[in-house]
């Protein structure tokens, strides 16, 4: 079977994915699309081979807020149409489109009238699952951003719904770090190096390992900016105590798998990630602050409470459901993966398998 697969690459999160996905996959029968950032930004792509990056659409933002006035003037909507147009021309040489919420395969495959599995968080908003700022120009711009035949959605709990478990990569190291000071991850991209600066200046007696695009600050020697690096943000990820970042969904599922304890501001505007806040405290797996709150990240250092779920491999079971060509019906891979989530002995939630 051969599979076109694209991926949203605004963020990392859908590449972490699209990372667990590729395990699975047939190597010489997926061709990948990744569209959102220039090529020049990505890193550790080897095991997509020769994959394409396209322009896409994206989100523009400023200071941990989307800029709906900005985001309309710097995607490049010629551009956007020309790639579907050039995209669409080339589907008669595949049997099928995956989209990880990438817009350009989605769009072409919606045109060419090619079946379409997404895969992604935002395909479980079709459900009724915790929302919020869920208004009409939100749910118009999440059901066309990146529209699909099958939409597989994913999120930490199944709310009665018929979606599935989180994909997260499968790993043993879950030692904590060892040196003078509790080692925290953050991962704050939306947010002002500056302000991540005055947030997290004051708590010394912890080290803070800071991903995003930002620069080095020798002034204080407790907070290390590090450059974007696969390894090396799995290796603090697994190592820390705790997880302070934006609401994305991957980095929190990946976190909560962990056991580590979570920490999370939501980018203001943004439906999937202010629902994602609200889901995390309703679920009891993590903290949220509408703000960059001192006195949250103090009271929060200082917790030692910690929630781990184990999920089942989930991108295998999606990779063998996509094999198997029976892409009308999802009931049998949603109860057992959630029934294999239960059996793992995940007595936190209160509810078991559908």
């Amino acid at each position: 079977m051969k599979i076109l697969y694209g991926v949203q690459a605004t963020g990392n999160g859908h590449i972490s994915r699209a990372h667990a996905m590729a395990l699975h996959l047939d190597p010489a029968n997926t061709d990948y699309v990744f569209s959102g950032r220039p090529r020049e930004q990505f890193f550790a792509m080897e095991k997509f081979g020769e994959w394409d990056c396209l322009t896409g659409l994206s989100f523009a933002f400023n200071n941990g807020k989307i800029d709906n006035l900005a985001t309309l003037r710097q995607n490049q909507w010629l551009q956007f149409f020309k790639d579907v147009k050039a995209v669409k021309a080339k589907l008669a040489a595949y049997d099928l489109v995956v989209s990880d919420f990438e817009p350009v395969t989605a769009w072409a495959a919606k045109l060419a009238g090619k079946q379409c599995i997404g895969i992604g968080h935002q395909y479980a908003f079709d459900h009724s699952v915790p929302k919020t700022g869920n208004d009409f120009i939100s749910r118009t711009i999440m059901r066309n951003f990146a529209p699909v035949t099958t939409g597989l959605g994913l999120h930490w709990h199944h709310f009665e719904q018929p979606i599935l478990p989180p994909i997260v990569e499968v790993c043993e190291d879950h030692s904590e770090h060892q040196g003078e000071k509790p080692l925290v991850l953050v991962y704050l991209g939306f947010e002002s190096q500056q302000a991540v600066i005055e947030l997290l200046k004051p708590f010394t007696d912890f080290q803070f390992a800071i991903y995003g695009p930002f620069t080095g600050c020798a002034e204080h020697p407790h907070l290390e900016f590090k450059a974007a690096s696969r390894d090396g943000f799995h290796q603090d990820l697994h190592h820390c105590q705790g997880v302070i970042c934006n609401a994305g969904f991957e980095l929190a599922s990946e976190a909560i798998s962990l056991g580590k304890k979570l920490l999370v501001k939501p980018l203001v505007g943004q439906t999937e990630q202010e629902s994602n806040a609200q889901a995390l405290v309703e679920l009891e797996l993590g903290i949220a602050m509408p703000s960059l709150q001192r006195p949250t990240v103090e009271a929060w250092l200082h917790l030692n409470k910690k929630q781990r779920v184990h999920y089942p491999d989930v991108a295998k079971h999606i990779v063998d459901w996509l094999m198997a060509g029976n892409w009308d019906s999802t009931d049998t891979l949603v109860k057992d993966l959630w029934a294999e989530t239960w059996a793992s002995g995940n007595s936190h939630f209160n509810s078991g398998p559908l």
